[in-house]
């Protein structure tokens, strides 16, 4: 099917949380469609952390009772339906429904470890610029570590004074918080991007825009993915990847630069310099978004058409 891209929500469900305890800065946006058994085990695991967070599913059309067994088991969610599958496009939609000023991300197959919101919020308490963080990721029930942990703590980008962790580009949409103003700042997720490699040009908008990105492994989260194959993931993730380096073409060829240059950097100490003048100017190399071409996005569309896929 197709993806409108001026659909909003039709309905809005909120229902105070019970307890004396107060919900914490960090709320919680989760995006589901049609996984209501995967997304009552998500949302119990989230309602048992120490942080109280306030959590807020976004429900993309839903074909199955996912709004009918959060009403009936968990009153205390909030529920934002939306009357067609937006894809991420759910997750902006539920940062402009929340009011807590960082949101923490979670799939209907993802959860957070007890005290991470609590090192997240500290983190952005305490560093002004910090935009965006990626968490440590653990899979399956043996919390085995996400290969993209690796590759995330060793980006080329390094560290820097005013931010916690290593910079990076990239990160994991169900293990990511944000400053809800930072997120809100560079746009949120593209509408043409739907699922599949969706995060690097959200982790490019705010790096463009002054934010920082980076890793913090001690932020956790479990991820518990369906184990059976998504057909068709491997031509959305690489349509996806074309798309983001035509919105943001210059880009690619900054990145590769500062690439050489850290490696450089490793053995020689005189090209650190080189490398800390292309780090300063990387927000510059990060121009707004280009246009797509109207046939552009026909095309890039084609790859939905009859998809009701979920996150």
């Amino acid at each position: 099917m197709s993806h409108p891209a001026h659909h909003g929500p039709t309905a809005t469900r909120e229902r105070a949380r019970t307890g004396p305890a107060k919900p914490g800065p960090v709320g919680i946006v989760i995006a589901t469609r049609n996984r209501r058994a995967s997304l009552a085990v998500t949302v119990r695991n989230l309602l048992a952390l120490p942080e109280r967070p306030e959590v807020l599913v976004v429900d993309n059309a839903s074909t199955d009772d996912t709004r009918a067994m959060l009403a009936r088991d968990f009153p205390q969610v909030r529920i934002l339906a939306l009357p067609v599958n937006r894809g991420a496009l759910a997750r902006t939609h539920g940062v402009r429904a929340l009011d807590t000023p960082y949101v923490a991300f979670s799939d209907d197959d993802s959860w957070w470890a007890p005290g991470s919101l609590r090192a997240a919020a500290r983190h952005f308490d305490e560093h002004p610029r910090l935009g965006l963080l990626s968490a440590r990721t653990l899979v399956g029930p043996t919390d085995v570590a996400d290969p993209l942990n690796d590759l995330l703590a060793r980006s080329p980008l390094g560290t820097a004074t005013d931010l916690p962790g290593t910079q990076v580009l990239g990160f994991l949409g169900c293990a990511a918080v944000a400053r809800r103003t930072a997120y809100l700042d560079a746009g949120g997720y593209h509408p043409l991007l739907f699922f599949g490699a969706e995060e690097t040009l959200l982790a490019y908008d705010l790096a463009a825009r002054g934010w920082g990105v980076t890793h913090c492994p001690d932020v956790i989260a479990h991820h518990h993915p369906d184990p059976r194959p998504r057909t068709g993931r491997p031509a959305v993730v690489r349509r996806n990847e074309l798309l983001t380096a035509w919105l943001r073409r210059p880009f690619p060829h900054a990145l590769a630069r500062t690439r050489r240059l850290a490696a450089d950097a490793r053995r020689d100490p005189h090209a650190r310099h080189a490398l800390r003048e292309t780090l300063a100017r990387l927000p510059a190399a990060l121009r707004a978004r280009r246009p797509l071409p109207p046939h552009v996005e026909r095309a890039a569309r084609l790859l939905d058409e009859g998809d009701g896929a979920a996150p």
